[in-house]
């Protein structure tokens, strides 16, 4: 057998609750500071990644509309400017939107880690702003045709252009100013000095005011939506590598914790068997000496001696089987040898057994059965140390003159069940849990009953686990306990119909 270490030990522990919550929470701190320091303006640099690497796709995509757009302002530009001064302008418009296209397809060959966000926004907002002043200078060529019927256009260019530099650069809105922006001021300066008496077009100004606002909201609009879809995502990207670390932290606890369970169910096995052998020898000559079989003691106290030797020995013994008995329960390795038992007869011969020491006692006990109750599928062995458990618990911590009652009947549901209920000190709220636990015993129990291994009530509730009954305990201080076995219907044995052969007609039988 491998020796169990104080290593083994520990690692089958598995990390404190509170310490992997403590860590989990400082990281999450660091996370987010690490971000703060490393971007402008939202606090993540991996969103502002993803919103310039957004602006770069529409950009990207959006080119041929852009140019179309550049060729029909041109066209329409011909009615009112001479050839040459809309070919110039038109080449202008390429050669910025060529800038613009250039730039946005440099950032996709960078890494996001080699990527500085305010580094590349204040890039795409200067090509932006060139481009916007290319549109400024539409405005300026139509007005220098001193076509005072030109300001339709003037106006519909600005609203075409503001309407698409706004959806291709809404991921960042410093980008939609620099793109509108200098038309803007450039049909704005146009309205207000076309008219020959100086009086400027207050219609078409409100337009053109509204219009702009209108956009500037809507494109941040559209980059708040934008963001929060991207912090959203990376949460949720976040909390799938938490889970994913969490599995994994419980696949490696769950690991140790079956490694440490194999080394505990070695030892026990190893150890039960090291301490039963000379345990037999000492309950056997302890019996030998108490019984003086090779003549009397020459000193009365020897006798006293191997008595106690002998209970000692029978204590141990039974501590013994207890823990093996725990660690077969919980470890899913208890074979129930079931069979058809009377839980009414169980209960009547573990009362005989124990009357003897209530009896020493001085403690009453009260029997009522339901009559008739058919027998049940169970482990005969399994309800005998249960009910001797539970008896044994009520004797011990009644007090003397109290009374024990043990009730066997039938359960609303169609099963059956056995209660014993005492009259002992009680079990505080508090402590249920206490109890139920391995080697757990209660304040009261510790000062008002004889020490105990801790161990029958957890082994009650295992073994009515395998039988797929439940364990209750009820108790309240200074009026008693009562433990409640509850078997379910599928367990009880009712009474099978009468068997017919095939054939076998009752009015074709012959009379008497």
């Amino acid at each position: 057998m491998s020796e169990v270490t104080a290593e083994m030990i520990e690692r089958g522990r598995g990390l404190d609750p509170r310490t992997a919550t403590r860590k989990r929470r400082l990281g999450a701190r660091v996370r987010e500071a690490r971000e703060r320091l490393t971007t402008s303006d939202t606090g993540r640099r991996c969103a502002d990644i993803e919103l310039l690497r957004a602006y770069m796709d529409m950009r990207s995509r959006s080119a041929p509309v852009a140019i179309m757009l550049i060729q029909t302002m041109a066209l329409l530009a011909l009615f009112w400017v001479p050839p040459d001064r809309v070919a110039v302008w038109a080449a202008a418009a390429f050669a910025s939107l060529l800038l613009c296209y250039w730039t946005a397809r440099r950032l996709a060959k960078q890494d996001d880690a080699r990527v500085t966000v305010k580094d590349w926004r204040t890039r795409f907002v200067a090509t932006e702003l060139v481009h916007g002043a290319v549109w400024a200078c539409f405005a300026a060529m139509i007005a220098g045709g001193k076509n005072p019927d030109a300001h339709t256009l003037i106006i519909v260019m600005l609203l075409v252009s503001s309407a698409f530099n706004t959806m291709v650069t809404a991921t960042i809105p410093a980008a939609v100013y620099a793109a509108i922006a200098p038309s803007s001021v450039a049909v704005v300066a146009y309205l207000v000095y076309v008219n020959h008496g100086g009086e400027p077009l207050i219609v078409p100004l409100a337009m053109v005011a509204a219009a702009q606002l209108f956009f500037f909201g809507l494109a941040r609009r559209f980059h708040q939506l934008a963001s929060e879809s991207l912090f959203f995502r990376a949460e949720k990207n976040e909390l799938i590598a938490e889970l994913e670390q969490a599995k994994a932290n419980s696949d490696e606890a769950r690991r140790r914790a079956e490694e440490a369970n194999l080394a505990k169910s070695r030892f026990l096995a190893t150890m039960s068997h090291e301490l039963r052998t000379p345990l037999n020898a000492i309950l056997g000559f302890s019996e030998v000496l108490k019984g003086e079989l090779f003549g009397p003691h020459a000193v009365a106290s020897y006798r006293d001696y191997s008595n106690d030797i002998h209970s000692s020995g029978q204590h141990l013994l039974m501590l013994i089987n207890e823990i093996l008995d725990l660690s077969r329960v919980e470890a899913g390795r208890y074979e129930l040898k079931e069979e058809s038992v009377s839980l009414v007869g169980i209960a009547q011969d573990c009362r005989h057994l124990l009357k003897l020491r209530a009896e020493k006692r001085d403690i009453h006990l009260v029997e009522t059965v339901e009559p008739s109750l058919p027998r049940i599928w169970a482990d005969e062995r399994a309800l005998r140390q249960v009910v001797l458990n539970l008896l044994t618990n009520a004797i011990k911590f009644t007090p003397q003159g109290g009374q024990v009652s043990l009730k066997v009947g039938w359960t609303s549901a169609g099963g059956q069940y056995i209660a014993i209920t005492d009259t002992g000190p009680g079990i505080p709220e508090e402590e249920i849990a206490v109890v139920m636990s391995p080697f757990g015993r209660g304040s009261l129990a510790q000062k008002n009953a004889d020490e105990g291994s801790g161990l029958g009530l957890p082994i009650v509730k295992g073994l009515i686990d395998l039988h797929g009954g439940q364990f209750l305990l009820k108790s309240r201080v200074r009026e008693g306990t009562q433990a409640v076995v509850i078997f379910p219907p599928q367990r009880v044995m009712n009474a099978l119909p009468k068997f017919e052969t095939p054939g076998d007609d009752p009015a074709r039988r012959p009379a008497a």
